[in-house]
């Protein structure tokens, strides 16, 4: 009988992950306090974007108020401006540095509808290639992300630098 292999997929960044002690406090309102976060790109009046440390294609942005808000009735007409404004600038950038096919833009609700933080409203951006959903994913539940988040976090707070500088 032949002995089947285990076929191993090394992510040593991961360790840092598993071990950390979990905390119970909002991670968005954790980086939107520090004065420096290596994933936070950009912070404005009422707004950030901050890089998903668990993304689902390279490039994966999240956009949040500032202010822990649950919900959109929540937030207020410049909130609202803010937000979207740097969605649009969050794109601009993307296509420019990573020239995906397209995007996914969303955001998830109440935990039921797949929010993993559902006190924090929060806008997704995942950059979309064609071709990238692929056998890994469906047969060996593997996502491949071919750019370190250090990397692309560099590159992004470059660009995101030069809106702040007009």
């Amino acid at each position: 009988m032949k002995k089947e292999t285990m076929n191993i997929l090394w992510a040593p960044w991961r360790i840092n992950f598993i071990k950390k002690v979990k905390s119970k406090k909002c991670f968005l309102c954790e980086i939107s306090n520090k004065k420096r976060s290596e994933f936070l790109l950009w912070k404005g009046t009422y707004t950030m974007v901050v890089m998903n440390i668990y993304p689902y294609n390279n490039g994966h942005l999240m956009i949040a108020p500032i202010k822990h808000k649950k919900d959109f009735d929540k937030i207020q007409g410049k909130e609202v401006c803010e937000m979207f404004n740097i969605l649009k600038t969050a794109i601009q950038i993307l296509n420019k540095t990573l020239k995906p096919h397209g995007f996914n833009v969303g955001v998830n609700l109440g935990r039921c509808a797949g929010a993993g933080l559902p006190g924090h409203l929060h806008i997704h951006i995942v950059p979309r290639w064609n071709g990238d959903t692929n056998f890994m994913p469906s047969i060996a539940s593997t996502k491949v992300i071919s750019q370190s988040l250090e990397e692309l976090s560099r590159i992004l707070k470059k660009e995101f630098l030069k809106i702040e500088k007009g």
